[in-house]
């Protein structure tokens, strides 16, 4: 699968209490869910989190008057990021323009994960609004990382084996730590404690107080990004050396040899964020297939892959991950930017305030992330770097304006809703075809010879 997903949604804290209004344009409550898909909990100001016995009629008013209060446009955009991610992930080897960027550069495809760590952001915006306990809340935050992190494991860690293989399970001197829903449980579980822990108590009445009142939420922004950029451009880079194993089981493994012995570089082969994957991580614990393997220096199909040149590089075929230590640290700051605009649902309840206070950080997020690129600090989804942060964070900011001017200004609703449903059950959507589990568990099922299953039938798996 490509770079792109997991998604976080989760239910709201229990006895947490939400603003209610009447006003369709100020009450807009959360879409946070358990994992994805599951049930959303809305409590209002007036009554108590144990609600008095009421009839089945009243129930399913209440039940109606909480959906009409639902931020659609949470659900509609998610739901657009995980069509998305399919999209690339089937059509990505057929149409190169769409798929992930072989090093340098942004398509289609580089825009998925950066969209959901921004919604894991502006959930817990509304998710945390307001707390009776930090300690729960702290508690049950760690929890709901910690279930994304089992998932990821088995999802991406290799106990499915994928396609063209019946065997099943993990070596645990090879398995990969890091992936697509791990790096969202440590955007997740950092934007909860910071919204737990970093924010101030005093009334927000306009753009600047809210500022102050988040301003260690911005501070921890600021930390995050120096650490980045002086990590990623203050590191010594040595040689290093990789194996890869050779067809025949007995002969040794044959051995590469990286010559680096630079500081600062931002290249395929001695970046910083491969060099701290290979000390903390280990070399063998490493994404396998590698995004630069498609670069013209890599492949003679590039910008896909295939057959190595003749005059090849020797790190070609060296394990980097995508989703690794140091990229994860510019990631969780795309998850606090999504925070921000939570609060600014929480805190404005006019549709012009919260458009305008959207569509302005959007746009310069967008414009710093492109004066960046064009001084050097080139957009690199595989090294999450600051300005690939500013743009993609800026890009979602405007899309996801553009989606609430559409659904929850305008009202048009009904075109939206196989999107909306596809937002609501991301994890299930994810987990089953995208993570290849659907497809593993079909070629499951074979006449007298594995390779006899309906996925050849049909062309998957060739």
């Amino acid at each position: 699968m490509a770079m792109a997903m997991t998604m976080a949604m989760y239910k709201p804290i229990k006895g947490q209490e939400e603003e209610d209004n009447g006003n369709r344009n100020k009450s807009l409550k959360s879409n946070d869910e358990d994992g994805v898909g599951g049930d959303h909990t809305i409590v209002d100001d007036s009554k108590s989190f144990i609600l008095p016995t009421h009839s089945k009629q009243q129930h399913h008013q209440q039940r109606l008057k909480q959906q009409q209060q639902r931020l659609v446009s949470l659900d509609v955009f998610r739901g657009l990021t995980v069509a998305l991610m399919i999209l690339v992930d089937d059509a990505g080897g057929v149409l190169p323009a769409i798929n992930h960027s072989p090093w340098n550069g942004l398509t289609l495809a580089d825009v998925v994960m950066p969209f959901f760590l921004f919604m894991v952001g502006v959930s817990l915006g509304l998710t945390y609004k307001k707390l009776p306990s930090k300690a729960v809340a702290t508690r049950k935050a760690i929890l709901r990382a910690l279930k994304l992190l089992v998932i990821g494991l088995f999802l991406q860690g290799g106990f499915l084996h994928g396609l063209n293989d019946l065997t099943f399970g993990v070596d645990m001197v090879q398995i990969r730590w890091m992936g697509i829903l791990q790096r969202i449980a440590i955007g997740y579980l950092i934007g909860a404690m910071c919204e737990i822990w970093l924010k101030g108590d005093n009334h927000v009445a306009s753009g600047l107080s809210m500022l102050r009142k988040y301003q260690l939420q911005w501070g921890a922004v600021v930390v995050l990004v120096s650490l980045y950029l002086s990590l990623l451009y203050g590191l010594y880079v040595p040689d290093w050396e990789y194996e890869i194993p050779v067809a025949a089981s007995s002969s040794s493994p044959k051995t590469f040899r990286v010559k680096c012995g630079v500081r600062g570089t931002t290249g395929s082969a001695c970046n910083a964020v491969g060099m701290i994957d290979r000390t903390v991580l280990g070399i063998q614990h490493l994404y396998r297939k590698p995004i630069y393997a498609r670069t013209k220096a890599c492949s003679i199909n590039s910008p896909d892959y295939g057959p190595l040149p003749p005059d090849a590089p020797s790190w070609c075929q060296a394990p980097f991950d995508p989703e690794g230590v140091l990229s994860s640290v510019m990631a969780i700051v795309t998850c606090l930017v999504g925070l921000h605009y939570g609060h600014i649902i929480v805190h404005f309840k006019e549709h012009k305030d919260r458009i305008l206070h959207w569509m302005i950080p959007s746009t310069c997020f967008v414009v710093l992330g492109l004066v960046l690129d064009l001084s050097g600090m080139h957009v690199n989804k595989a090294l999450y770097t600051f300005s690939y942060m500013c743009v993609t964070a800026g890009a979602a900011g405007i899309v996801f304006t553009g989606i609430y001017m559409l659904v929850d200004v305008c009202g048009f609703r009904r075109p939206t809703l196989v999107l909306e449903w596809m937002g609501m059950h991301a994890l299930m959507i994810f987990i089953l075809a995208t993570s290849n589990v659907l497809p593993v568990v079909m070629q499951g099922f074979y006449w007298k010879q594995p390779g006899n299953n309906i996925l050849r039938l049909i062309g998957i798996g060739r």
